[in-house]
């Protein structure tokens, strides 16, 4: 590392960034219920962050229409495995240490899905065909495994970094369409914290958040 004063204590951590309030503590939940399912079921990406359990770290992007990742039940997804560079970094990560972590993004939508859990390989026929694409002039392509990952915790995160970023920039209506259907921050937090306010007010709280936090 550089020449830097460095944070080496969970201490000196939380002396800079002092803990989260508990409507963000408590919004992980250990499964996927309607507003997962709904981002999921739109989302055309996500990023695979997998480890070999030495301590080197890989991220791999996967693309395909929205809804490519099957939900199979609420605490199972299968991520289709499309024709790449054979690195297969993600599958020879899991073989060595299952643990993986997902983020899942809606174009248009500034929140996104955050899901993480222990992960397996299949090569299930019958899976991989219900998760076959057209291609043009060939047929089905049905993929050659897929990754299963047994959902262990699941929050949607706040919007802060995509706003910042304006990753998705200012075409308002197209983003408005892309967006129809995901539930509401809001909506989630409150179900998933099991906390008694109202809804209006949790999103009071996320856009002062928004406005105040940002930077």
């Amino acid at each position: 590392m550089p020449d830097l004063r460095l944070i080496t204590t969970e201490a000196e951590l939380r002396a800079i960034i002092p803990p989260p309030h508990a409507l963000v503590a408590d919004k992980t939940i250990d499964h996927l219920d309607a507003h997962c399912r709904s981002f999921i079921e739109r989302s055309p990406f996500v990023l695979i962050a997998t480890s070999d359990g030495a301590g080197h770290f890989d991220v791999s992007p996967k693309g395909d229409p929205p809804g490519f990742v099957t939900i199979l039940d609420d605490h199972t997804l299968a991520i289709p495995e499309r024709p790449g560079n054979h690195r297969a970094d993600t599958f020879t990560n899991v073989l060595a240490h299952p643990h993986v972590g997902l983020i899942f993004l809606v174009p248009g939508v500034r929140t996104t899905l955050r899901v993480s859990g222990r992960a397996a390989i299949t090569d299930d026929l019958p899976l991989r065909e219900s998760m076959a694409l057209e291609t043009k002039g060939r047929g089905p392509s049905v993929p050659d495994v897929a990754l299963l990952v047994r959902v262990e915790e699941a929050m949607l995160h706040c919007a802060k970094c995509v706003i910042r970023s304006n990753l998705w920039g200012t075409e308002e209506t197209v983003l408005a369409a892309n967006a129809a259907g995901v539930s509401d921050l809001a909506d989630a937090m409150a179900d998933h914290a099991n906390i008694d306010w109202q809804t209006d007010k949790i999103r009071r709280v996320i856009e002062r958040d928004e406005q105040d936090n940002l930077y």
